[in-house]
């Protein structure tokens, strides 16, 4: 089955009050595209609505709590689990929905209980979620399905959706954390500017006293900021909204900051070996699963998050298609390691590709965990000398008249 354009629009929650099949007073909530194909589900499922109306109120990450990939792979923990312990899958997704904490994924997983209850596949209802079950997951589902092995497949979804999960995490944590701190010293920078140095520029001026050059200068500074400040602010906003326009306008200007991110010392290093972490994770998944190696390169090229390694992927899955070895591709395009060739060459050789390319995996995501522990304790330092700069220069520079005129009076 394909998913049609309709149903891959965004769905909304309908509020409904009707009757069952006993004729018994029922309501309830159901998700949709629109009121027509609320009521289309309702009437598969014996209920005889008289009214039902869109929920304003209700849409994820909004008022409720929004849907995260950590909820996703939960989900497909505890389904696998279910399914393995011998409970019908309809029963096991009602029991996970009705039991989640979380409004919006219980809206979800009832929605995919009810098209499942419904006669749809698995994996097709999932397809009609795009925003939270990607064509990986979903095509993984579908190879369960039809191999009747989805209790397994979905025990090897569940852990790689865990172990991308803790690598992204750890990503994420080694790249914002100095961002963070950054734009605190920043802000603090700004503060101290327009609200500390005034303060001391009328004391100054009361004493008559000739100023530091070093002070002059942060006092001159202080008045721009003081009537200037909104073209630091227009500057900012204006250049944060600019470079995310391009950036999703123009392909050549990711290509560009995925490039500069990627000779970044140390952070450079960190982003290749996630990327080669989750490459060869996917890889092996799909591999495990039955998926053709062409297709689970078309699938894994989606999963990468730097537009350089997608152009790459593409290239070998290209060279692949035309019958080239997979281990010779990936040596042309020069952005994997000897290591990975070698042993994606063993793995080719021997038919064990799948259990290579997890060994790859785990090497890599190892080497992503070191890297980071130990930028954390590089870089900490480091903050910390900037922040001091920037903050005890401009107390020093405040202090220095006071300093000269205590001289002065001794």
């Amino acid at each position: 089955m394909t998913t049609t354009k309709k149903e891959a629009q965004k769905e909304h929650v309908f509020v409904w009050r009707g009757k069952d099949h006993q004729l018994k007073p029922i309501s309830g909530e159901i998700f949709a595209v629109d009121l027509d194909a609320a009521r289309s589900k309702l009437r598969k499922q014996g209920i005889n609505a008289n009214r039902l109306s869109k929920k304003a109120s209700v849409h994820f990450g909004r008022k409720n709590k929004q849907i995260t990939s950590s909820d996703i792979a939960i989900f497909a923990r505890q389904l696998a689990t279910m399914l393995k312990a011998g409970i019908p899958i309809v029963q096991a997704i009602d029991i996970i929905g009705r039991g989640h904490e979380n409004k919006s994924m219980r809206f979800l997983l009832l929605t995919l209980k009810y098209d499942v209850e419904n006669g749809e596949s698995l994996a097709y209802a999932l397809s009609k979620h795009p925003s939270y079950f990607d064509s990986l997951f979903c095509n993984l589902i579908k190879a369960g399905e039809h191999a009747g092995v989805l209790e397994s497949l979905l025990d090897k979804i569940a852990t790689y959706k865990e172990k991308s999960e803790a690598m992204q995490q750890k990503v994420k944590k080694a790249l914002v954390y100095p961002v963070a701190v950054m734009t605190i010293a920043f802000i603090v920078t700004l503060v101290l500017l327009v609200v500390v140095v005034p303060v001391f520029e009328d004391l100054f001026q009361s004493f008559g006293a000739d100023l530091p050059p070093f002070t002059k200068l942060i006092i001159a500074q202080s008045k721009w900021m003081q009537h200037s400040w909104w073209v630091v602010v227009l500057f900012l906003v204006a250049g944060f909204y600019g470079l995310r326009f391009f950036k999703r306008t123009y392909p050549v200007v990711t290509m560009l900051i995925d490039r500069t991110l990627l000779t970044t010392p140390i952070v450079g290093k960190i982003i290749h070996q996630s990327e080669i972490a989750r490459f060869t994770r996917t890889l092996s998944t799909l591999s495990t699963a039955g998926v053709p190696l062409v297709d689970a390169l078309k699938l894994t090229k989606d999963t990468c998050s730097t537009l350089v390694y997608r152009h790459v992927i593409l290239k070998i899955r290209e060279d692949v298609e035309s019958g080239q070895r997979l281990h010779i591709s990936m040596r042309v395009s020069s952005l994997f390691p000897y290591f990975v060739e070698q042993m994606v060459a063993i793995g080719e050789e021997s038919g064990t590709l799948d259990n290579m390319l997890s060994n790859i995996a785990d090497v890599y995501e190892e080497k992503v965990t070191d890297l980071i522990d130990n930028l954390s304790s590089l870089i900490e330092p480091v903050i910390m000398s900037v922040v001091g700069i920037l903050v005890g220069g401009l107390i020093v520079a405040m202090y220095l008249p006071v300093f000269k005129l205590g001289g002065a009076i001794h």
